[in-house]
Formats: structure tokens, C-alpha cells, sequence
């Protein structure tokens, strides 16, 4: 069979409204609301057009369990500062560890790690580690709105560190221990954390490696840190034990909007932004997806690989919240081989298999045929090419449904994807999700269909940011998203949309770092390699590569005078970066420029430059009347040439 873009590679099964939660929820509406529909495009458009009628309904579908009820559903829908279910109080670690359709006895969290031996937690078991180290951090002073922070991996302790938190009305924020001390006081600093839960270190395949020196920078860097706790991971030194007691498991009523956890921008200019997200926001967002696109219930196994530093280890969290036993995994996903999570499927019985565009396309050079049975796979982090779509139903299976999806730590969850009720086509992700007003703007902000424009979203999210740590009047929050269309809230992707809903994103408008799973912005790099001497400016990019999940990082410096780029200075600023920030962020190749580009406002080009070095001609890539130095670009037009006419 020839692939091409748009050919239709799965589809619903005739019977997919029995057997499927989303069908069961369509029969829901109908009999408790009155409610029909022909198909999913009728669906998704009452879901974004009558948003009271349609999140209540998913607060009611899914029986929510709250403290005190709502007076509403929202009040005014003007964004940002739109306000969802007021009155309400709830927890959203109450709900998750109500685990409906899990018996007390059986497995919940199933980890596996390349630094220690398997561990299966029961949803009893899970339960009382969530109790015990709740009771720890009460002992140690932690209530409403303090601040819990984890340097650790994806391992249980630290899903029981956040459902603890959570409980308690505090707030938890995560950072991977692959994240450098300076990326992580960025973070940290801004939000002032009481409590610090870090490992010892931890391994990364066969290797090593030991974070004892980096948790000191860290807790030397914070002074608002009371209690420094660690975990033995590598067996070397921990009191993770001692964070115990004897109180009950409770659970802090909060209202809707009180903030669950912080997540962090990329960076990209200036410190990562800390996003806030909210109890109540993140519950009824994760619930309707996870249940009604990815369809995850009572006996499935839910895995997608990502660290703690990713919003997919968030969005993994909140499995069992729909009856999904959640499926943990810590190391190299390379190591032996790229065989490695395909193996565990099996070994842990997981029915949904996540994972990167990248990844997949890995596997695919590297001529892999796992052939799992699996119910469905999901594909995010960048754009899955029509060859990738291909790949998984030859070599994994032809019955699982592919689910691609976008979105981002904003929203902290996917805004376009799939759901059982819609085709699989090669190249496409199938659909905007309900409650996701998705739309394509042009320049003057009117909506296009069948044409490139920013993706916006036109009408609220429950999940949508409560805010951002330390930012009072909203400026910043604002900033960031709706300055370009007043009171719609623009992502930062170009996208382009059917007539049947259907999409395809061609990338992002900004300049992310994402390598591995490890998401870092631009700004932290250079604060890293512009603090050396010898370097005067510096600007860096990151290139998808279709045959490699890292894809390729190329930093662009600028030397001192009188300072040559030589092997020895590229050396230096290798051991820099990844000293500072991670090993997946040193660059594959580091070039000496004469000048940076730059804007008369002085911002550097990273996208322009991106779109050079991807073939795009100067006069298209950037508007040179509004850039102080023009002339730098033709250097990376003359790179561009060179890299494409010298062979692999």
C-alpha cells in the first residue's frame, strides 16, 4: 500500500459507540440531557459553543467529587481572567486516588528504572505511601499554598511527593535531575519553594551518575528552603524514609482556580515563565481526554515516556483518575537499544504506548518491527511525518489507533489529537479536541479554513493557566498570549485546518529546545555560554532531524577579540553546557559568525535564522528593514548552501 498524505490508515470500528467511553458518553447526553449526535464534528461544535452545558456535563459524566458545589459553571467567557465552576471547592488528589473501576489489591503504578529493580504499588498501597508522606510534609509545616519541589525522576516517589502535595492544598513543582543546578534556580527561585524532595542521582543506561553537588548549588541558591530530603535512588545517601506519620489521609478542600502545581516555559526569552495551573482546571481537562480521546479505563496500562520536567509526566499523572493503571519509566530509551520501551510492553502489560514523533522515526531508520498489540498509540513533541504514520501500522500494528497530538505546558494537554470516533489519516492529526476552540487566524486576525495561520484558541479552557507565579496585575500572562489577538489566546503555531477539522501543524513560531524530552529555551543557553570570556554573543537552534530523536543543535558564537573558535574553546563550551544545563543539550557542531542577528530592539532571530538553515531564502525568512544588522544573515545563507550540497 502507498502512503501518502491524507490516506486513511484506521478507522472506526462499526460498533466504536458500544464499546467505546466516548460512545458510552454520547449515549450519556442522550438519555440524562436530551442531547444527540450524528457524529463527532457535531459534537466538538456544541462542545465549544455551549461550554457550560458542555464542561457540567463532564463534571456530572464523570461524578467529580466535590466539597461544596458550584454556584455556575462560568460567569463571563472574556480571556484571559475567565472563571470556571465559582463556589466550588475539591481536590484534585482526592479524585485521582478514588482510582474508579481499580480494586483495592490491584496494580496502579507499575515503575520500571534502569537504576534499581521494578516496583508495583496496589491502589492500597499507593494510597497509603500517599498518606504516609502527606503526614511527613504536614510534620514539617507544609499547608495551603506552600511550595514542594522535586528534583527527581519518573518514579513513584515522586508521583506520591505531588498526589501528597496536592492533597495538603500546597503546591508542587518538578524538575528532572538531568536539568542542571542553573536551570533549576531559574525555575525555583521565582516560586520559593519550603520543601525540596531530591534524589542522590541516578542512572542513565549503564552509566552513573551522581547529583549530590548539584542538589548543594540548589539548596544553597534557595533560602526559603526549611527541609531537604532525599531520595537513596543510587543507593548512596537518603532519608526519603524518614518523610512519614500517623495522620489520616485527608484531602484540603480548595476552590476550582487554587493552584495544583507550577509548570515552566521553555525560557526562550528570558527566565521560564512559571505557569500556575489549578486543581479543578487540570482534573476536568485530563478527565475528557484521557477517557474519551486516548479511551483509557478500568484494565488498561497507560505509558508515554517523559521525565519530570515534560507536562506529559502531568498528563500521565492523572490515569487513574479515569481507572488507568499508569506505567513509570526511568532511563535511556535507547539503551541496550531502541528496543527497550518496546520490550516493556510486554513485560508491563501496557495496552496505551506513548511516546515522541522523534522517537518513532528513530525506530523506523533503524528498521525496528516491534509488532505489539496495543490499543492505541500516542505521538507528540513535534509533527509526525507521513512516513511515521506509515511506519507504526507496518511494523507495530494495523488495528491500534494512532492518536497524534499537539498542545502544550500552557494548557498542559493536548487542544488537537483523536478520538475513537474519527479516522486515521497519514500526516494529520484528526481532529480538535472538545472544548478546544481551535481555529486558524490570519495576520488580521479573522479565522481561515484550508490556508496557514496561527493557531488560536477562541474560547476558554477550564485548563487554561491560573496565572503565572509572581505576576499580580496579569501583564505578564497577558504578554504572552493575547497580545496579538486582544482576548484570544495565540500558541504560537502555524496551522492549517480542513473543513472536517482535521489539521496539520508546521511548526512552532518560537524557538524551543527539545531534545530527549528535555525542553529547555534559548535564553538559558546563552547565559551559560555567554558567561565565558571568550565569547561575546552567541545564538542557538535546534533542527528536527526525521531520522533522529534528538534531531540536530547548532550553536553560533561570536569570540572576543583577538579569540579563535578552535577545538579546544568548542571543548570548553561543550563541558559548560552540560554541566550547566544537561548532556543533551551540547551542541552537535558549534560555528564561529561575525555578528548575531538582531532586531532594532535588540532580540535575536532564532526563527528567521531556523528557516535560513532549513532553505528558506533571507528575503523570506526575515523582514530586514527591522533588524539593526542585516548583513549577518548571509552567513547562514552560505551555511544553508554548504550543508546542502555536501553529502549525509
Amino acid at each position: 500500500m502507498t502512503v501518502t498524505m491524507g490516506t486513511v490508515l484506521w478507522e472506526p470500528p462499526v460498533d466504536v459507540r458500544q464499546t467505546s467511553r466516548i460512545g458510552d458518553y454520547l449515549a450519556w447526553l442522550a438519555r440524562e440531557r436530551g442531547l444527540s449526535f450524528a457524529g463527532y464534528p457535531a459534537l466538538w461544535d456544541w462542545s465549544v459553543t455551549d461550554l457550560g452545558g458542555f464542561w457540567s456535563s463532564i463534571w456530572d459524566y464523570f461524578g467529580v467529587v466535590a466539597h461544596d458545589p458550584p454556584t455556575a459553571v462560568l460567569g463571563d467567557t472574556m480571556m484571559p481572567g475567565t472563571r470556571w465552576f465559582p463556589g466550588a471547592t475539591l481536590n484534585y488528589a482526592e479524585n485521582v486516588l478514588r482510582m474508579p473501576g481499580i480494586g483495592d489489591d490491584e496494580p496502579v503504578v507499575l515503575a520500571y528504572s534502569q537504576s534499581r529493580e521494578p516496583i508495583t504499588l496496589t491502589a492500597r498501597q499507593l494510597r497509603e505511601q500517599v498518606r504516609r508522606v502527606r503526614a511527613g510534609l504536614k510534620a514539617r509545616g507544609v499547608g495551603k499554598g506552600d511550595r514542594v519541589a522535586a528534583y527527581a525522576p519518573n518514579i513513584p516517589e515522586t508521583y506520591v511527593l505531588m498526589l501528597a502535595t496536592a492533597s495538603l492544598g500546597a503546591i508542587f513543582s518538578s524538575c528532572a535531575p538531568e536539568f542542571g543546578s542553573r536551570s533549576v534556580i531559574d525555575r525555583w527561585s521565582q516560586i520559593e519553594p519550603k520543601v525540596l524532595v531530591a534524589v542522590d542521582g541516578y542512572k542513565y543506561g549503564d552509566k552513573a551518575v551522581d547529583r549530590r553537588a548539584e542538589v548543594a548549588a540548589i539548596t544553597a541558591a534557595l533560602p526559603s528552603l526549611e527541609h531537604v530530603i532525599t531520595i537513596p535512588y543510587l543507593g548512596i545517601e537518603g532519608d526519603f524514609s524518614d518523610l512519614s506519620g500517623e495522620d489520616a489521609l485527608t484531602f484540603e478542600p480548595v476552590p476550582f482556580d487554587h493552584p495544583l502545581y507550577v509548570l515552566y516555559s521553555s525560557g526562550t526569552t528570558g527566565l521560564p515563565k512559571p505557569i500556575v495551573h489549578g486543581h479543578g482546571g487540570i482534573l476536568l481537562e485530563h478527565l475528557k481526554i484521557l477517557a474519551l480521546h486516548h479511551d483509557l479505563g478500568p484494565s488498561d496500562r497507560f505509558f508515554w515516556f517523559t521525565t519530570t520536567g515534560w507536562m506529559m509526566w502531568n498528563y500521565l499523572a492523572s490515569g487513574p483518575a479515569v481507572g488507568a493503571a499508569i506505567v513509570l519509566f526511568d532511563g535511556n530509551p535507547g539503551w541496550p537499544s531502541l528496543d527497550a520501551l518496546w520490550d516493556l510492553i510486554d513485560t508491563a502489560g501496557i495496552t496505551y504506548f506513548g511516546t515522541s514523533a522523534p522517537f518513532l522515526m528513530a525506530c523506523r531508520k533503524a528498521g525496528l518491527t516491534p509488532r505489539k498489540r496495543l490499543k492505541g498509540l500516542g505521538s507528540t513533541g513535534a509533527p509526525l511525518p507521513v512516513e511515521g504514520f506509515a511506519w507504526v501500522y507496518e511494523a507495530v500494528g494495523t488495528d491500534l489507533q494512532l492518536l497524534s497530538l499537539s498542545g502544550g505546558t500552557d494548557v498542559c494537554t493536548g487542544f488537537v489529537g483523536g478520538a475513537p470516533l474519527l479516522p486515521v489519516r497519514a500526516g494529520m492529526i484528526s481532529g480538535r479536541s472538545l472544548g478546544a476552540r481551535v481555529e486558524a487566524f490570519d495576520p488580521s486576525g479573522k479565522p481561515v479554513v484550508g490556508e496557514l495561520g496561527e493557531l488560536v484558541i477562541s474560547a476558554p479552557m477550564p485548563s487554561m493557566p491560573v496565572g503565572f507565579w509572581n505576576d499580580p496585575d496579569g501583564s505578564r500572562y497577558r504578554e504572552a498570549y493575547f497580545d496579538v489577538f486582544p482576548g484570544v489566546w495565540r500558541h504560537g503555531d502555524w496551522i492549517t485546518i480542513a473543513e472536517d477539522g482535521s489539521c496539520v501543524i508546521t511548526g512552532r513560531s518560537d524557538a524551543t529546545l527539545n531534545r530527549g524530552g528535555v525542553r529547555l529555551g534559548t535564553s538559558e543557553f546563552y547565559s551559560v555560554v555567554e558567561s565565558l570570556p571568550e565569547i561575546a554573543d552567541s545564538l542557538v537552534v535546534h533542527l528536527d532531524a526525521a531520522d533522529d530523536p534528538n534531531g540536530e543543535l547548532l550553536l553560533f558564537v561570536v569570540p572576543a577579540e583577538g579569540v579563535e573558535v578552535d577545538d579546544a574553546l568548542r571543548a570548553r563550551i561543550a563541558r559548560e553546557l552540560r554541566g550547566s544545563l544537561s548532556p543533551r543539550h551540547v551542541p552537535d557542531a558549534i560555528f564561529s559568525v561575525r555578528a548575531v542577528p538582531r532586531t532594532l530592539s535588540a532580540k535575536k532571530l532564532e526563527v528567521p535564522v531556523k528557516r535560513i538553515l532549513t532553505g528558506t531564502p533571507i528575503e523570506s525568512a526575515a523582514a530586514t528593514g527591522a533588524l539593526a544588522n542585516p548583513e549577518s544573515l548571509t552567513a547562514f545563507a552560505e551555511l544553508a548552501e554548504v550543508r546542502r550540497s555536501t553529502p549525509g
